[in-house]
């Protein structure tokens, strides 16, 4: 699992603050955990992160690498409104067994279990979480989801992660562009792996790159793939690699 950092988000005008910056509809987070990503204007990926309520102040729980850039990107849009931005000294406990009280479910898959907040580090924790990310096909920050990331060609739609219905937020247009007008031509897709081929290795259609082999377990593995050109013989070094979908 990746190490995590959790803001603390508080003030009068947090949550409109957060609505009209980030994905998913904040208002959701009263019933639970909300996945949302911060887009650039031109829609593409710089953040993904979880939102939680905690009375009236919301905690974001975001990949530790993106901490600053978030403070930062955060406090540029704030402006003059009345939220302030503060590490919350908590930390981010994860399990797959029943969701204890102080817990709630990771709105992504239901494979992926529980996520909760406590004021002392996770001592054990013995799941295999890129076995799960991969078997689900879950993007992760830095691996699947780089700055040339468009969220849609990442499933963000199928990990709850995007809401079409609330309006608008920084990069909306683009992403409504391609939800609505578009049909994906590249995109995250599930392959299958046989031999040795390390992650960010080329994929080959015959001569033709058809994407890059990423996260990786065993026979798993999640590609970024040209759908154009990806089909059941495409290579990766000299692992074979075969994909079954049809990009839709």
């Amino acid at each position: 699992m990746s190490a995590r950092h959790v803001f603390r988000l508080s003030g009068t005008d947090t949550r409109s603050f957060l609505q009209g910056l980030v994905t998913n509809d904040v208002g959701k987070i009263d019933a639970g955990l909300v996945y949302a990503a911060l887009l650039t204007p031109q829609g593409k990926y710089l953040a993904d992160f979880f939102l939680a309520a905690d009375g009236e102040d919301v905690l974001l729980d975001a990949d530790a690498d993106q901490a600053d850039m978030l403070r930062t990107r955060l406090g540029m849009y704030k402006l003059r409104a009345d939220v302030a931005i503060a590490d919350a000294g908590l930390f981010v406990h994860r399990g797959t067994g029943p969701c204890p009280e102080d817990g709630a479910m990771d709105p992504r898959h239901e494979a992926l279990g529980w996520r909760a907040y406590r004021d002392h580090p996770q001592v054990e924790d013995e799941v295999d979480w890129t076995a799960l990310r991969v078997a689900h096909l879950i993007p992760e920050a830095g691996v699947e989801l780089t700055p040339d990331t468009f969220i849609l060609e990442a499933g963000f739609e199928a990990l709850n992660g995007v809401d079409f219905r609330k309006g608008c937020y920084v990069g909306q247009e683009v992403t409504a562009r391609m939800k609505h007008k578009t049909t994906l031509r590249k995109g995250l897709a599930q392959v299958s792996v046989s031999g040795d081929a390390a992650p960010g290795t080329p994929i080959m259609a015959g001569d033709k790159v058809a994407g890059t082999l990423l996260s990786r377990t065993d026979a798993q593995a999640i590609a970024y793939l040209r759908f154009d050109r990806a089909g059941d013989a495409m290579t990766a070094g000299d692992a074979a690699v075969s994909w079954g979908g049809d990009g839709t």
